[in-house]
C-alpha cells in the first residue's frame, strides 16, 4: 500500500504583498518521496492541493492508496481533496516521517524571505479540555496493572481477543525495551458492557492514557487527533500512589503502555487490548 503523509497549514512567512503563506508538505513513510509548495492563504483550497498531488503523481506515476493527516486544521481540506481524487484519508497522530520533516523545516524559515518572526511550533495542536466519558461506556471497575515486556506479545496473540491493536512499531522488541521491563497499563472490567466499551474505544482511535494530577486526580484517554476523555477520577491516596507508580514506569517503558477491556477479572476472556504510546 502506498501511503502519503500530508500537512497543509500556514507558516511564519508572508509573500511580497503581506499575505500569509501556507505550505504543503507531502512525503511517504520513508521520505524517499517528498514534495513541498507554498500557497498564498487566499488560494488555499482543495482544488490547489489536487493540482499539486497530480503534479507529484505525474513524477512518480501513481497516486497514493491512502493519505494520512495529523493536523485537525488541515483535515477538512485534505478530506475534500481525497474525495475529488477518490483517495481515502486517515486522521492519525502517527505521521512520524512528516513530523520529523516539519521540525527540520521549522529551523529553515528564519533564513527565508518573508519571515515574520512570529512564534512557531510546527507540531503544536490545540487540545480542548477533556470531557467526561459517557456513562454508557463506564466499566464496573478499573485498576492499574503491569505486564512484562517479554510476555506481552505472547499473552495476547495466543488468545482469542475480538479487538486487538498491537502494531509492529509499538512492540517492545521494536522499541528496544528489555524483556524484563514492566509495561504499565489500565484494566477495565466492563461486565455486560464490555464489548460496547471496547468497540467505542476502537472506533475512537486511542493514542494514550494519561494520569492527570488535580482535585480530584484523573485518567484521561487521548483519542483521534486531539480528543480527550475523562475515564476516571479519584481522590483516594492509595490509588494516587498507584497512579504515580504508573507514571514512573512509563519512563522505563519509553512511554509504552496498554489498555485492556475484559468482562471480569477471571482472566478467562478478554474483549479488547490496545498498545498505546503518547505522541507528545
Amino acid at each position: 500500500m502506498t501511503i502519503w503523509q500530508i500537512d497543509f497549514y500556514r507558516r511564519p512567512l508572508q509573500d511580497e504583498v503581506g499575505s500569509a503563506l501556507w505550505e504543503l508538505l507531502i512525503c511517504d513513510r520513508s521520505r524517499s518521496l517528498t514534495h513541498s509548495a507554498f500557497c498564498p492563504q487566499s488560494e488555499a483550497s482543495p482544488h490547489w492541493i489536487v493540482c499539486q498531488l497530480l503534479i507529484l503523481a505525474g513524477s512518480y506515476n501513481n497516486l497514493p492508496d491512502l493519505i494520512q493527516v495529523f493536523r485537525p486544521q488541515s483535515l477538512g481540506l485534505i478530506e475534500a481533496t481525497g474525495k475529488q481524487l477518490g483517495i481515502p484519508v486517515e486522521a492519525t497522530r502517527r505521521t512520524y516521517a512528516l513530523k520529523q520533516w516539519l521540525e527540520e523545516r521549522a529551523k529553515q524559515y528564519a533564513s527565508m524571505e518573508g519571515y515574520t518572526g512570529e512564534t512557531y511550533a510546527p507540531l503544536a495542536i490545540e487540545k480542548p479540555p477533556p470531557i467526561p466519558l459517557p456513562e454508557k461506556f463506564w466499566g464496573e471497575r478499573w485498576r492499574f496493572a503491569t505486564l512484562s515486556a517479554g510476555d506481552l506479545q505472547e499473552t495476547f496473540t495466543e488468545r482469542l481477543v475480538p479487538i486487538l491493536e498491537m502494531p509492529d512499531f509499538l512492540l517492545p522488541i521494536n522499541l528496544g525495551i528489555s524483556s524484563t521491563v514492566a509495561v504499565p497499563g489500565v484494566v477495565i472490567d466492563g461486565g455486560k458492557r464490555s464489548m460496547q466499551i471496547a468497540r467505542w474505544i476502537q472506533e475512537s482511535h486511542p493514542v494514550s492514557l494519561n494520569y492527570i494530577q488535580g482535585t480530584p486526580d484523573g485518567l484521561v484517554l487521548e483519542t483521534g487527533l486531539n480528543d480527550r476523555w475523562v475515564v476516571a477520577t479519584f481522590a483516594d491516596e492509595e490509588v494516587a500512589a498507584s497512579a504515580q507508580m504508573y507514571e514512573g514506569r512509563l519512563l522505563l517503558s519509553k512511554k509504552l503502555h496498554f489498555l485492556l477491556v475484559q468482562p471480569d477479572d477471571s482472566g478467562m476472556t478478554y474483549t479488547g487490548f490496545w498498545l498505546l504510546r503518547g505522541e507528545d
